[in-house]
């Protein structure tokens, strides 16, 4: 009898922990996927563009983010030689293709700004430049609420420029520009740090 209730019990509790299992399963299935990189972008846009813009990196830029600190809203800007302007430019909405067009840079050529970025530094990608900027002693008070990313030619290579906004002090609900975290995109270094808290007073 103790031998049959036994099993009945480890029966029960086999069954029990398949179904947990199937659960654990099917909450992961349905999460959301946490939102793609710029790099991630970047690779992504390469199906958009011609055979010889693939890789070819110009710029990386956002716009300002709504729903929280990532940017939902990417351009991926690669050299096209077949172009006017020798850009093609692909635009991504919470990591889908929105648009692919020939963007009107009319000044990036005159500044140098029309080069494809060296690829080999860069090694920081969106995510991490955004938490070096939010890691900023000056910001440690703040309550960061949204952000806007752009990866362009530096000085010693590819740099993130990291525009930071936060809650102004007793209106939560309404957000202050506190300046902007310049980062190399080879090591992670901070280039340059314009930040002014005070804005949120």
């Amino acid at each position: 009898m103790k031998c049959t209730i036994m099993k009945i019990r480890q029966k029960c509790f086999t069954l029990t922990m398949l179904a947990v299992m199937a659960l654990m399963v099917a909450v992961a299935q349905k999460a959301p996927a946490a939102d793609p990189t710029a790099f991630a972008l970047a690779k992504l846009g390469n199906q958009y563009v011609g055979l010889e813009s693939k890789d070819q990196v110009v710029q990386i830029r956002s716009e300002k983010s709504f729903a929280g600190l990532t940017p939902e809203i990417w351009y991926v800007v690669y050299y096209d030689p077949d172009a006017t302007l020798k850009a093609v430019e692909v635009k991504f909405g919470a990591g889908q293709k929105m648009d692919v067009s020939h963007p009107l840079r009319l000044l990036e050529p005159v500044m140098g700004n029309d080069r494809t970025l060296d690829s080999a530094k860069m090694k920081v990608d969106s995510d991490q430049a955004l938490k070096i900027a939010m890691a900023e002693p000056l910001l440690k008070n703040l309550t960061l609420k949204a952000s806007q990313l752009w990866l362009q030619h530096g000085d010693q290579g590819p740099e993130w420029k990291v525009k930071l906004w936060a809650a102004k002090i007793g209106k939560t609900h309404e957000d202050a520009d506190v300046g902007v975290v310049v980062i190399s995109a080879a090591d992670g270094s901070v280039v340059k740090v314009d930040l002014h808290p005070d804005s949120v007073d």
